[in-house]
């Protein structure tokens, strides 16, 4: 999120793309077949990219990913994101810039989400600062990040009913929050505060509070001091299925604002969903790199 608080991006680069209705209709056979860069910017002129590339749009090295004309990279300290995307309907657009992610530190903490470590959540860089340069006015800014990944070897789906996320920027440097119902009925609640050193400890987790419902009636909840209402203070992605956006809340005497995810499995599981899914999320299975 930039320091003035009104714009705002998110990358993900996916090997085994889970949301896209193309790696699911091919059975999730081969992850490399559906590879992606999404990248989604939030503010005046926003746009959202998600194109489900084949396999040979993949290079991949221990210090880059590449998925067609987009790619992450490690520079020295810093995380390098190099852009270079079409934007989904209704508003075609082409992005291209570039994103720099410079951690406070890496952590060495991975959260099994599943009893049976079929779903790790990693959080590399809890506390980050970004420098934000895309091609367009007003997208060259600088604020507040953070840098994790989700690994699986199972669909989220086949695990999950409902799961929220939230990271949330403090004094000492940030704490997450990690809440799942899981599909044989048990349940996950996970909380770690992080230093700016990348030290990490469990934390005693405030109450579960719920807030108020997406456009899409997405339910969403997060965790927050005794009597205190969480809430929105800017929507970034709304889907019928999954929710982010920027949540002001308050941990141990601390208000704050930070990223909110919640994402309702259930629903994504709609085979309904998925020809939906398909006019955001582009297939292009063939790239040349001449």
């Amino acid at each position: 999120m930039s320091d003035c608080g009104t714009r705002a991006v998110s990358v993900i680069g996916f090997i085994g793309s889970v949301f896209s209705p193309w790696y699911r209709w091919s059975g999730r056979k081969c992850p490399q077949d559906h590879v992606c860069i999404n990248v989604a910017t939030y503010g005046p002129g926003g746009r959202f990219t998600m194109t489900d590339r084949g396999q040979s749009a993949l290079r991949q090295t221990a210090s880059r990913l590449q998925v067609g004309p987009s790619m992450m990279r490690w520079d020295g300290n810093d995380l390098v994101i190099e852009i270079n995307e079409v934007s989904s309907p209704p508003l075609i657009n082409r992005i291209k810039g570039e994103i720099r992610v410079t951690p406070s530190a890496i952590t060495n903490v991975e959260l099994p989400l599943t009893p049976d470590g079929a779903h790790i959540w990693r959080p590399f860089a809890p506390r980050a600062r970004i420098s934000v340069d895309i091609d367009r006015p007003g997208w060259q800014w600088q604020g507040e990040g953070y840098f994790d990944a989700n690994f699986g070897s199972r669909a989220l789906e086949e695990d999950f009913s409902y799961w929220t996320w939230g990271r949330f920027p403090t004094a000492k440097g940030a704490t997450c929050f990690y809440d799942a119902t899981r599909l044989d009925g048990t349940d996950l609640s996970a909380g770690f505060a992080f230093d700016h050193d990348g030290n990490a400890r469990d934390i005693e987790m405030p109450p579960k509070t719920g807030f108020r419902r997406t456009l899409w009636a997405v339910k969403r909840e997060t965790r927050a001091d005794a009597g205190y209402k969480p809430h929105q203070v800017m929507s970034m992605l709304d889907a019928p299925f999954y929710s982010r956006s920027a949540v002001r809340t308050k941990i141990d005497g601390e208000e704050t604002t930070g990223v909110h995810e919640a994402l309702d499995l259930t629903r994504f599981r709609s085979p309904l969903l998925k020809p939906m899914l398909a006019v955001r999320v582009p297939r292009r299975k063939n790239w040349s790199w001449d």
